[in-house]
């Protein structure tokens, strides 16, 4: 391996070891509200999904929709400032009990790509 090309791969090492852990990293729900699974006894105003990286807020969705697949979010969601871009959040119409669905689509500050839903009742 000529000197060169030793050079080059320690400082490529090098570099990947000061960059953070996160700068790698997809950006994954951490936690919700409604939480995933729940039975919550009145309609939220708001769901909410908190992630464990920054996302880039033009890109992210996040969209309720009943069991008959009837759309109860207003808008597509947004990124909530002061939140360090982690929390994305969407304003409900007032929900009758029965279930949801929440979907989401978020890009990381890293430009990944991830998505999901879950689920919540709201009711007895």
């Amino acid at each position: 391996m000529s000197i060169l090309a030793k050079r080059s791969r320690a400082v490529s090492l090098a570099l990947a070891l000061l960059l953070p852990a996160g700068a790698f990293a997809h950006a994954f729900p951490d936690r919700s509200r409604p939480r995933v699974g729940a039975t919550v006894k009145a309609s939220p105003h708001h769901v909410r999904i908190w992630f464990d990286a920054g996302l880039e807020a033009l890109f992210c969705s996040l969209i309720v929709k009943s069991a008959a697949g009837q759309v109860v979010s207003l808008g597509r969601g947004h990124v909530v400032r002061g939140s360090h871009d982690r929390l994305l959040e969407t304003t409900v119409k007032p929900l009758v009990a029965g279930k949801y669905r929440v979907y989401w689509s978020v890009i990381a500050l890293d430009g990944h790509h991830t998505e999901g839903h879950y689920m919540f009742r709201v009711g007895g």
